[in-house]
């Protein structure tokens, strides 16, 4: 059983937030100046692999990562770190209108002194979902 930290309860927030769809609830977990890479390194959406940082940047992210599919996120487990720190084992399952994607993930979730996410990283393979040919590492 999980423990009642301050970064698992966010964690448990965020994908509550996401799967009902709630942006603005979403949002409000995130400090103003808060970073989020999911992936981490560079992608599509993120070719310098710098990150979303900031509330609006994040809301970007949402517009074109969360917002547009119908996301189901599945922990499989969380190891907290203190109080303010939780790396979480989880499937995330996103439906784009017909073309699901599914990754298996680590992704960690850094609180600061507010109790509010300041950093959220999320680890996973993109270059396993492009086209072959796209994405090879030389």
């Amino acid at each position: 059983m999980d423990r009642d930290t301050r970064a698992i309860r966010a964690h448990k927030a965020s994908i509550q937030h996401a799967m009902a769809g709630d942006k603005e609830a979403w949002l409000a977990l995130f400090a103003d100046d808060a970073t989020l890479h999911d992936p981490m390194g560079s992608s599509p959406h993120d070719p310098e692999g710098r990150g979303f940082s900031g509330k609006e940047r994040i809301a970007e992210f949402w517009d074109t990562m969360i917002g547009p599919g119908s996301v189901t996120l599945e922990p499989h487990a969380r190891y907290p770190c203190g109080e303010d720190i939780v790396a979480v084992n989880m499937t995330a399952r996103n439906d784009f209108g017909g073309n699901e994607i599914c990754v298996d993930m680590i992704v960690t979730y850094e609180l600061n002194t507010s109790g509010q996410v300041a950093s959220l990283k999320a680890y996973w393979d993109i270059v396993a979902l492009l086209p072959p040919g796209e994405g090879d590492v030389s």
